[in-house]
């Protein structure tokens, strides 16, 4: 590395320090306050970062490569932004405030160029690991061999290792032959509530060469690796090998008089030894014993250089928490800040003029040297890095002819179909499941469209002629992504293609098929992939206590709850094939839209920015209803519900069901209709959609728009008031048990709500009193009370 490229980090590096801490100090001392809470930024864990975050983003990347930043380096991204003129002063200002740069990393809410939504830690980390992979897929695809492949990097704390996916991510990154990967740790031995184990940095590099990474210790700096050379230098370095890593971190913050005696103390007066300690100011001390490999821009920029090839590499950084300010080494200094006290001295330290905070170039001497160093930086020469892909036309998606079926086995029977067509929505699938794909019914999909790997595998039973229903081949052509047992590593990679466009420029269409029960196994991965705005259909079967047999630990309640309640994520619970059939019709459409979300004054729903789409199916087998599939059976399917049996003007029931208790609540309906007058029964396919569309013009008609009415509100406007509704689901009641709020009309919720057991369909069904005679006696038994009241009443 030239002097004049050293030296031009070095300012970068000052600047994006000064500019991050300044921010959070504006944010906390001097932004007006009104509740009086800590508003909070990470000064600490920004600065344990910097010199790597500098040596990366100003030497080392290309515009293909993307990055996950640590989430508490977040003011650092941001900083960075503002110094390349990417990022507004007015955005800085509110930094952690409404309509200022976020927290974390968002690659949907803040404004400047992030690759990766971070936030819940671990994550970032694993994601890079499986786009690495989905790039990977993409290269090998006849459509994407004009791919500019990249590295995926991950910026963490070693304090995110203590996360579990991490680990499961290192396993399925291994069986995949990962490559162009890179996670740098910065190894400033504290957390939130203390010091790291000691010895922690031999654990991590035994697991990441386990799993086949490079590992790469970075431990001494340029100032301490100079002083290693000089008489006594030995002695010094072995000193600082054997300090437990508590020591270290106090000593920083007592400053260089205490290392002196500290050093002194320790290795007594040695000649050499004490020459080097004593030839050194206290200042000049605390430098050298503080300059670690991670906090040296020259050092760091050095090693990502060395690298020239694309095996998957882990940077192990020794740094110092909160280098270089006032409250390095302290261990509460994770969610400390300096006081307006100490943060005068340090910007006298760091040559800010009083007046001139917000300057990108105060207290730099040549200016314009700097700029033209800005300039030429590679990772900014391509401007933002969004990319995106053409729309792919969606062809009919046809519901398979069987009289009686169950969901699962029409999703894949649907996938079948897809796999046998010749278009471009077919080749651009890919699925993925985590061992379960013959059991989620993704078996003859994949036989047609074989496993993807980047290496061709034999399959062994084929060639010895042993009978198997999977006529399974690993090739690079292959579009499934065979995963191990780990719902994380699921969400995760989902996440990860459903971002190909934007990260790669191709499109893909990721379906994940799983056991629903185990929807929440994965969960935080899953609002993880929904916080990306990742675009993926993920099909959660079996589902319920229809699932008897199994028990309670296989038997889904909430998960109808998560559908409604995650953000980006439209959830389905179709009953019938040809409802399947239709919402995937239409998901495959949604997935690609990127509307700024004008709402749909026909549902009220935000349909325009698209999003991804959770499909909850079950493998009871269900006899098919004989209907034409037109236009308003479509629609309804899509906004949420139809009537499969319209009410009556004198109506006294309706039976609203979701999914596949429908033959239960069809058999009650054909019963009651011979006790009550005009009986009507609404198919529920989305709670989600007609809750979301329901509040959405509730809304707008406080702001003055009277005439927003959503779906479900133009279904029951003309039904009696005096009508009972009894809703039904094999998942938790309160899915559907809002419905009578619409209208005002008493509700009779069945559901389940206690973990299940063992036993038939029927067996389980009559327990949880979800049947058809349960909800007869709901029925009868209500009206029979109240007709018993009205007599009595005088």
């Amino acid at each position: 590395m030239s002097d004049t490229t050293a030296r031009q980090l070095k300012i970068v590096e000052q600047r994006i320090h000064w500019l991050s801490h300044w921010m959070i100090h504006n944010a906390n001392h001097l932004r007006d306050n009104p509740e009086g809470i800590k508003v909070g930024g990470h000064q600490a864990s920004s600065a344990s970062m910097v010199s790597i975050f500098t040596a990366l983003y100003f030497s080392a990347l290309r515009p293909q490569d993307r990055v996950a930043v640590k989430p508490h380096a977040s003011p650092l991204f941001h900083a960075m932004h503002y110094l390349m003129g990417n990022l507004e002063r007015d955005a800085m200002e509110r930094f952690r405030g409404y309509g200022g740069v976020q927290s974390y990393p968002s690659r949907t809410k803040d404004k400047d160029d992030v690759d990766f939504s971070t936030g819940s830690v671990g994550f970032g980390a694993a994601i890079t690991a499986f786009s690495s992979i989905i790039q990977d897929f993409i290269a090998a695809k006849p459509w994407g061999k004009d791919l500019t492949e990249g590295r995926m990097i991950s910026l963490i704390g070693d304090a995110e290792l203590d996360e579990g996916n991490v680990y499961e991510a290192l396993q399925e990154g291994w069986k995949h032959g990962l490559r162009n990967c890179w996670w740098i740790i910065d190894y400033n031995r504290q957390s939130l509530d203390g010091i790291v184990h000691e010895g922690l940095w031999e654990r991590i590099a035994k697991v990441f060469e386990a799993f086949g990474w490079r590992v790469i210790n970075i431990k001494y700096g340029v100032l301490q690796r100079a002083a290693f050379d000089e008489p006594g230098g030995s002695q010094l370095r072995d000193w600082i090998d054997t300090c437990p890593n508590q020591d270290y971190s106090a000593l920083t913050y007592m400053g260089g008089a205490t290392w002196r005696k500290r050093l002194m103390n320790d290795l007594g007066d040695q000649g050499d030894v004490t020459r080097l300690i004593e030839s050194r100011s206290d200042e000049e001390l605390a430098a050298l014993m503080e300059g670690l490999g991670g906090n040296c821009v020259q050092t760091m920029a050095e090693t990502f250089a060395s690298i020239d090839d694309d095996r998957p590499t882990c940077f192990l950084a020794y740094t110092v928490k909160g280098w270089g300010t006032p409250i390095a080494g302290h261990k509460d200094n994770h969610g400390g800040l300096m006081t307006k006290a100490q943060m005068e001295i340090w910007q006298q330290n760091m040559c800010v003029p009083a007046g001139r905070e917000w300057d990108r170039f105060a207290g730099v001497e040549d200016e314009a040297g700097l700029r033209a160093f800005l300039d030429t930086v590679p990772f900014f020469a391509a401007g933002n890095r969004r990319l995106d892909d053409a729309g792919i036309d969606v062809p009919a998606v046809t519901a398979p002819a069987d009289k009686v079926i169950a969901s699962q086995l029409a999703f894949g029977k649907i996938m079948d179909g897809l796999a046998r067509s010749d278009t471009t929505l077919a080749d651009r699938i890919m699925t993925v499941s985590p061992d379960v794909t013959g059991t989620t019914s993704l078996g003859p999909w994949v036989n047609r469209r074989k496993l993807f790997a980047r290496k061709g595998k034999a399959d062994l039973f084929r060639s010895e002629r042993i009978p198997s229903t999977a006529k399974w081949d690993f090739v690079p052509e292959g579009q499934h992504l065979e995963l191990g047992i780990a719902e994380n590593n699921l969400f995760t990679a989902l996440a990860a293609a459903g971002l190909g466009h934007s990260l790669f420029g191709k499109r893909l269409f990721p379906i994940g098929t799983l056991y629903d029960p185990f929807v929440c196994r994965g969960l935080d991965a899953l609002i993880y992939a929904c916080y990306q705005d990742a675009r993926f259909m993920v099909v959660g079967t079996p589902s319920g206590v229809t699932l008897a047999p199994e028990g309670g630990a296989h038997q889904s309640i909430g998960t109808p709850l998560i559908g409604m309640s995650q953000d980006g994520l439209a959830a389905f619970e179709p009953a019938f094939a040809d409802e399947l059939a239709v919402i995937m019709e239409w998901a495959f459409d949604y997935l690609q839209r990127q509307g700024k979300g004008d709402l749909d004054e026909r549902t009220w729903l935000r349909d325009e920015t698209g999003g991804s789409v959770y499909l909850r199916l079950s493998t009871a087998p269900v006899e098919q209803p004989v209907r034409a599939v037109d236009e308003s059976f479509r629609q309804g399917v899509i906004d949420g519900a139809y009537w499969l049996r319209e009410p009556g003007p004198n109506c006294e029931v309706i039976i609203a069901y979701q999914g596949v208790v429908a033959p239960e609540a069809i058999r009650a309906a054909g019963t009651l209709g011979e006790l009550r007058r005009d009986v009507g029964v609404l198919a529920v396919t989305s709670a989600d959609r007609l809750n979301a569309g329901w509040s959405a013009a509730q809304r707008n008609r406080s702001k003055g728009v009277e005439a927003a009415q959503s779906h479900i509100e133009r279904l029951l406007q003309d039904v009696p008031s005096h009508c009972r509704i009894v809703t039904v689901i094999d998942g938790h009641p309160a899915t559907l048990a809002w419905i009578g709020a619409v209208h005002g009309h008493r509700t009779i919720p069945l559901g389940v709500e206690h973990f299940g057991q063992t036993g038939t369909i029927a067996d389980l069904r009559r327990h949880f009193e979800i049947d058809a005679k349960a909800i007869i006696d709901r029925v009868t038994g209500l009206t029979a009370g109240r007709r018993r009241f009205e007599q009595s009443a005088p």
